[in-house]
């Protein structure tokens, strides 16, 4: 199956998304995601029953979807967005390498 992209996603999302939904909304389903893997993890960690039908999977994918969803119809290239704020975050942590340094060696590595 071929990998998917950041950018691919984002410009299916627009698509689907390119009428008809705002932020808010898409914010809300987002939350609503979240509050899901918080009920798988609590089922997965003993916290709460398991109703059988718990995905982690399923759960992440929606709260990843909703996300880049709000990001493409806000227009945030979230590739750029992650490595911008990756190297900030790596500055103020004092942590190495940061997420560009890192792809820099996996391109030369393939």
């Amino acid at each position: 199956m071929k990998q998917l992209t950041f950018h691919e996603l984002q410009s299916y999302l627009a698509i689907k998304y390119k009428e008809g939904r705002t932020s808010s909304a898409l914010f809300m389903k987002l939350v609503e995601e979240i509050g899901e893997v918080a009920e798988v993890l609590n089922q997965l960690e003993g916290r709460k029953e398991d109703s059988g039908d718990t995905s982690l999977e399923k759960e992440l994918v929606d709260v990843i979807h909703y996300a880049v969803a709000i990001a493409s119809i806000n227009d945030i290239e979230l590739s750029k967005a992650i490595i911008k704020k990756d190297k900030q975050a790596a500055i103020k942590y004092n942590q190495s390498p940061n997420l560009e340094e890192f792809l820099v060696v996996q391109n030369k590595e393939h």
